[in-house]
């Protein structure tokens, strides 16, 4: 098996045979969920076949090496001397963040598809306010020597982090007398008297919610968001989040190796002309001449753009450095968030920053990427904050890409459309896409049991 060859990028069409009957499901793969979906569905005993388009790595979610292509890609002159060797550059389009405790990581767990993967801990999580970077206070000592809050705050805010450590959605005795499916995020805060400082950080920076309608909403899954983060820090004491080696153009390619192992074929440089829908319903793909003849049919928004609808757009700006971000205590790696309200604006701002700690730069060298939900007819405008904790830049690189969601469920065509990569700098989201995919096309919950090796018996079948 080749693993350079086999990995899963742009164009990427899956064909999955039960049994002796066949039942093509193919699969176009821009993005690592329809990669992830195949490893899942070829270890309950699907056959899975990949039709890549491309001969090379591409899509929206692609990691890039040497470093010569993506100063091609973004048509920039270069790279200018004093880079080091291209082919230690290997640098992420869309870069995500994965929680210690969360659920993609638990997708690889019991998938073992960390076999193929080597994992490093983000060194830092900081949050800024009034104009600095401050580290995300979530262990006593972080909060007591915490400049985020006043002496009472801490206290309030060390009494808010037990009941949420403490919280059980199945036990009602640690709701403290609140409905979590009826009790508003905002009454939580209140119950612990939190102050403004303190209900921003906590909403935004622990709980990663991007914007502030949370605060209305029932408080049920910003307390799992909250014990979500509090769990993935007490792995590792000082971050949250783990990255890949070599960057995240691991993860779909684990994933693919993973489907070859459990009888996945690959067909490279085979572009997909059509999809056939006869009566409503998908009933093949035509590549080269050939149909594949199928069932179901799995991909991203730009192979069905008449099945989704533009929801915002998203700027991304890639940034090459030779220095650690200031005020991180010189860390090789780190996640920032800056909270809408301190920039005026609707929604969050994010910054995450890898280097050669993780072996995707030369010795010395950092991608720092900056990404938020555009606004405004000036995007780049809108995150020069971000784009200023990074002063001075050698380089940088900018998308804006539409947002683009199903326009269904996809359960009458059987095709089934991928969501477009959000603005956070986490996996989290794409993680419950995965999830509603899944469901919709077996029409089985998604259990991570079911993918033990051991429990293989268990997989739902459809």
């Amino acid at each position: 098996y080749n693993r350079l060859s086999q990995r899963c990028h742009n164009g990427t069409v899956f064909a999955v045979t039960v049994l002796n009957r066949t039942i093509s499901k193919p699969f176009h793969c821009r993005s690592p969920q329809e990669c992830i979906l195949s490893g899942l569905l070829s270890i309950c005993g699907k056959k899975v076949l990949h039709i890549d388009q491309n001969p090379h790595y591409g899509g929206e979610g692609a990691s890039i090496s040497p470093l010569e292509e993506l100063y091609k890609r973004f048509q920039v002159p270069g790279p200018p001397k004093g880079m080091g060797q291209g082919k230690e550059w290997t640098i992420d389009l869309i870069p995500k963040f994965l929680l210690s405790n969360g659920q993609l990581v638990k997708m690889l767990l019991y998938t073992e598809v960390t076999r193929y993967l080597d994992f490093k801990v983000v060194e830092g999580s900081y949050v800024y306010q009034a104009g600095k970077i401050h580290k995300v206070p979530v262990t006593e000592a972080d909060t007591q020597a915490s400049d985020l809050m006043g002496m009472f705050d801490k206290r309030r805010f060390r009494k808010l982090l037990l009941f949420v450590l403490n919280f059980d959605e199945h036990d009602p005795r640690t709701f403290l007398d609140m409905d979590p499916n009826r009790t508003t995020m905002r009454d939580v805060f209140r119950h612990f008297d939190l102050g403004t400082d303190a209900v921003e950080f906590t909403g935004h920076a622990l709980a990663l919610q991007s914007g502030d309608d949370y605060l209305d909403q029932p408080c049920l899954q910003t307390l799992k968001r909250i014990k979500l983060y509090s769990d993935s820090l007490a792995r590792y004491d000082h971050s949250p989040y783990l990255y890949p080696l070599y960057g995240l153009g691991e993860l779909p390619q684990g994933f693919a190796r993973l489907s070859s192992q459990n009888g996945g074929k690959y067909l490279q440089n085979r572009k997909v002309d059509d999809i056939i829908i006869e009566s409503g319903r998908v009933v093949g793909v035509k590549s080269h001449g050939e149909v594949f003849r199928c069932k179901q049919l799995l991909c991203d928004p730009s192979y069905a753009p008449g099945r989704v609808r533009k929801v915002g757009r998203v700027i991304r700006v890639i940034c090459l450095l030779n220095h650690p971000i200031r005020n991180t205590h010189d860390a090789k790696s780190c996640h920032i968030i800056i909270p809408h309200t301190q920039v005026q604006r609707k929604s969050d701002i994010y910054v995450c920053m890898v280097s050669f700690g993780h072996n995707v730069a030369p010795e010395g060298k950092y991608i720092a990427v900056v990404s938020t939900n555009v606004e405004t007819s000036n995007p780049e405008k809108e995150v020069q904050t971000g784009l200023a904790l990074l002063e001075p830049i050698m380089q940088k690189f900018i998308s804006i890409t539409d947002l683009m969601v199903p326009t269904d469920d996809g359960r009458r065509s059987q095709i089934f459309v991928s969501r477009s990569y959000d603005a956070t700098t986490h996996s989290e989201t794409e993680c419950e896409d995965i999830k509603d995919l899944f469901r919709h096309m077996t029409g089985a919950e998604f259990s991570f049991e079911d993918f033990q090796r051991d429990k293989m018996e268990a997989c739902p079948e459809f």
